[in-house]
């Protein structure tokens, strides 16, 4: 997945918001954590606010669907 394309899914998810959006970003997150590394899914977690809309925490590796707190 490009990092584009990244963008755009995480700004539907946030505009969205609730749970299954949640999941939804989880899973694009997880995708940029194993092609791009952690520092980017930290950007990305501080450019789209994804702390304060679904709870993501600078830090927070994804997996799958999974979240894991570091």
């Amino acid at each position: 997945m490009t990092l584009d394309r990244a963008r755009h899914f995480l700004s539907i998810q946030v505009n969205f918001g609730g749970g299954y959006n949640a999941n939804s970003a989880k899973l694009v997150l997880s995708e940029m954590q194993k092609e791009h590394g952690q520092e980017l899914v930290d950007q990305l977690i501080r450019e789209f606010g994804l702390e304060q809309v679904f709870g993501f925490a600078p830090g927070t590796r994804f997996e799958g669907g999974v979240a894991l707190k570091s």
